[in-house]
């Protein structure tokens, strides 16, 4: 039986090509909202660290009604680490708006998303987004994402994919270049070429769950297709996995929401191809299959990519430890991370030889520090090591991540970008100019990324853009260079003073302002050398009653580096931790005496 009252789309795209702002528009224009409702910018991206960012980073579901037709839409997220959470609800639509910026064309995360939906078979709608861009060219990017497709072996029938032309912050689409009116050719371009979900009413309910939610008062609520069958609020139901990671074990549907617009609504029973949530079951995981009591037959899910990057998390051990934050104990960290790993399918969290260290392992640098993030909002204090790649042997051989980066830069910063990545092992896989600028595209260890962005932004003067995602394993490649700078480390525990900090910033950079509470070990700047030097930021002007002209003119300090918490992450050395706490973000030496890593060093 086919639905024809139901479509089901994802949109998905590369970061900033504008999928959000195309979802506010979607809303608005099918009457989501009353008239006089006052609706926010970008309504999907919920959290604070989203807004602030401009980034999504956790998939989304919302649902528009069109010519009594229900059209359930996923916004997806675009940044390559979060690739988990676009792997999953793919799963659960029957096509895709493939959302291409009309100035930058595909870029890497485009072609990681575009593949899986290819994968699965999904009709692929081409939107060209931004068309009001000054630099926006069109042809060139139509033509660029056929070639993208000819390029990941895609059926003739995908290759014959529509092509629409929007602006999503005026709110139109149009067939042709020259731009539309309205939204109208979009939903009806869903309704016409997206295929209405065929489905099973007849034989047991059989559900996916594809996505988890985690709400203090009912528990984890899991959000999936129906796949067959009807299902009803109080019905007992099997749950288990297709891979029998899990023994198979009975529950109970307590409570059961569909989407409407950007609500959930009460209901009491749901068919074949409706999108709902469902809440009472406990332990349930993404992945899991749902059926009917009695009657389990399990759904094949997609395998999540593994992750590439590990960090260990720890208990803040400072000498500040526990004068900013709620949660500051080995239990708090570990519960924190295990309830992540409820709504996280790419994160691993183990326990390690000390009782007060865990690693926890994602797709990347970005993946980690979002959660490092959220967990200092919430409270917590921790303590982050630098992040390392994750190796794999393969036949015997030593085998590393790779990532592939599009770099798009003006022209007369392309050598600086090719030297350095050539020194990290990057591997030159195509030049391209486009306008005044010049795309380049590398092969490169995932390793020789780290603490390279801050460089980057440097010797691009800020107008360089660089993305990656995640290539595949390849044999190791070699040693890369460390950071070539050192750090400035504070001499003893006290407040940072003008007079301390003037004679320090002689030695290399500041990351601390006068006033700033410091202790013996704390990293308080960068030093142009290789090696760490220790400077006395307290130290204080000795009074004489003599005065000299001009000696005690007022001491001019040059501002301090404000570090963010990836820039942090980047600075890290090997022997250095990140002491994350709700208001500050601090890096120390791992052994905080001075003497003793001198004595170290002299050892060695």
């Amino acid at each position: 039986m086919v639905r024809e009252d139901l479509r089901n789309v994802a949109i998905i795209a590369h970061v900033d090509h504008g999928k959000t702002t195309l979802v506010d528009q979607m809303l608005k224009q099918s009457g989501t909202f009353r008239e006089n409702q006052a609706v926010e910018e970008r309504v999907m991206d919920s959290n604070d660290i989203e807004r602030e960012r401009g980034i999504t980073i956790l998939a989304k579901n919302t649902s528009i009604k069109y010519k009594d037709v229900k059209i359930n839409v996923i916004d997806t997220p675009g940044h390559a680490d979060f690739g988990g959470e676009v792997e999953r609800v793919l799963k659960m639509v029957n096509g895709v708006l493939l959302l291409v910026d009309a100035a930058e064309g595909p870029m890497p995360q485009t072609r990681f998303v575009l593949q899986k939906a290819l994968e699965l078979g999904h009709k692929i709608i081409i939107v060209v987004n931004k068309i009001d861009r000054p630099d926006a060219r069109l042809k060139e990017v139509v033509e660029e994402v056929l070639e993208l497709l000819l390029d990941l072996d895609a059926t003739d029938e995908q290759l014959d994919s529509p092509v629409l032309f929007c602006s999503g912050r005026d709110g139109t689409a149009s067939l042709t270049m020259d731009g539309g009116t309205d939204m109208i050719p979009l939903f009806d371009m869903i309704l016409n070429y997206v295929p209405a979900p065929e489905v099973e009413e007849e034989g047991g309910m059989q559900y996916l769950v594809s996505a988890i939610d985690y709400n203090e008062y009912v528990g984890r609520i899991a959000i999936g297709r129906i796949e067959r069958g009807v299902m009803k609020v109080n019905q007992d139901v099997s749950i288990g996995d297709f891979h029998n990671t899990k023994q198979e074990y009975r529950g109970k549907i307590v409570t059961m929401y569909q989407i409407e617009g950007l609500n959930r609504v009460p209901c009491n029973e749901a068919k074949a191809g409706d999108i709902v949530c469902i809440s009472g079951i406990e332990n349930i995981t993404i992945g899991d299959t749902i059926c009917e009591a009695g009657k389990f037959e399990p759904l094949p899910f997609v395998k999540i990519s593994e992750p590439t990057v590990e960090m260990t998390f720890s208990v803040n051990n400072s000498p500040f430890a526990g004068r900013e934050g709620k949660f500051v104990t080995t239990r708090h960290i570990r519960d924190r991370l295990f309830k992540e790993l409820l709504k996280d399918v790419s994160l691993r969290v183990s326990e390690t030889d000390n009782a007060d260290t865990y690693r926890v392992a994602g797709r990347g640098e970005m993946h980690l520090s979002i959660l490092i993030e959220n967990m200092r909002r919430e409270g917590y204090e921790l303590g982050v090591s630098t992040p390392r790649v994750l190796y794999r042997e393969i036949d015997g051989k030593l085998n590393e991540p790779i990532e592939r980066v599009v770099i798009d830069v003006p022209e007369d910063c392309v050598g600086s970008v090719m030297e350095k990545l050539g020194s990290r092992k990057g591997e030159l896989q195509a030049m391209n100019p486009i306008g005044s600028r010049m795309r380049l595209e590398f092969l490169i260890p995932a390793r020789g990324l780290f603490g390279y962005k801050s460089e980057f932004l440097t010797d691009t003067k800020g107008e360089g853009i660089m993305s990656s995602v995640f290539e595949g394993y390849e044999p190791y490649k070699g040693d890369i260079p460390k950071r070539a700078q050192g750090s400035l480390v504070a001499f003893e525990t006290g407040e940072a003073v003008t007079y301390g900090l003037y004679n320090a910033q002689e030695r290399g950079e500041l990351f601390i302002t006068a006033g700033t509470q410091v202790y013996e070990g704390m990293v308080v700047g960068a030093s142009p050398k290789s090696d760490d030097l220790v400077v006395n930021v307290c130290k204080k002007k000795h009074l004489t009653n003599t005065r000299a002209s001009g000696s005690d003119d007022a001491l001019r300090l040059i501002p301090p580096r404000n570090m963010s918490l990836e820039d942090a992450l980047e600075f890290l050395a090997d022997d250095e931790l990140l002491e994350v706490t709700p208001k500050s973000i601090r890096i120390r030496k791992r052994t905080l005496s001075n003497q003793q890593r001198a004595k170290d060093r002299a050892k060695m």
